[in-house]
């Protein structure tokens, strides 16, 4: 059985239109596996702006990657880096980004920042790696990708997207309402099961 994690919809304000040039965003910590560089090249090579918006974690790599990889790009128009957010600022940041970027190193088992964004209405685009196939269909609410290539060219498609989309998929399969009662489903399966054993 599998039990998605959830976000408290009334926490997120769906936002279903943006400005043309609004900008890409990446919401998450800053380290390699989370490819972060890729999200300033899929921005670069898209002529896209972008927001960077997460921790570093203290780790000395980590600070090494963002210091050689990720600061060098950052000029505060282009490429920005705001550093972590707390809920409210997320939730206006997801919602005026054209797109959440995802571009994947690893096999990461549930990016809950993918169901954030889809609750202020925003698609995602990433790489097809761990659970973000199964979180984002493709062209309905986002884009699952195979390359930086295939991201870039994505972007041109996100009028494609409807944002009311991205909000109703959020509501049908990661609203907190929801997981309640699938847990509570698989519990009644499982004491029936019990009974009947």
């Amino acid at each position: 059985h599998v039990v998605y994690n959830g976000v408290p919809l009334e926490s997120y304000r769906a936002t279903e239109r943006v400005s043309g040039d609004a900008p890409l965003t990446y919401l998450g910590r800053v380290e390699e596996i989370k490819g972060v560089h890729l999200a300033i090249e899929v921005a670069k090579n898209s002529g896209r702006r972008l927001v960077i918006a997460g921790n570093v974690p203290e780790a000395a790599h980590h600070q090494r990657y963002f210091a050689d990889r990720i600061l060098p790009h950052v000029d505060g128009n282009t490429i920005q880096y705001v550093g972590a957010v707390d809920d409210s600022t997320k939730n206006e940041l997801l919602g005026r980004s054209a797109a959440l970027l995802m571009p994947l190193l690893w096999e990461e088992p549930f990016g809950i920042v993918m169901a954030e964004a889809l609750a202020c209405g925003t698609p995602v685009i990433g790489l097809r790696r761990g659970s973000l196939p199964e979180i984002v269909q493709h062209g309905v609410n986002g884009f699952v990708c195979g390359s930086v290539e295939e991201m870039v060219a994505a972007i041109d498609r996100l009028p494609e997207i409807d944002r009311r989309d991205c909000r109703r998929i959020a509501e049908e399969k990661f609203s907190d309402h929801v997981i309640v009662e699938a847990y509570e489903q698989l519990y009644r399966e499982v004491v029936k099961e019990r009974e009947t054993a």
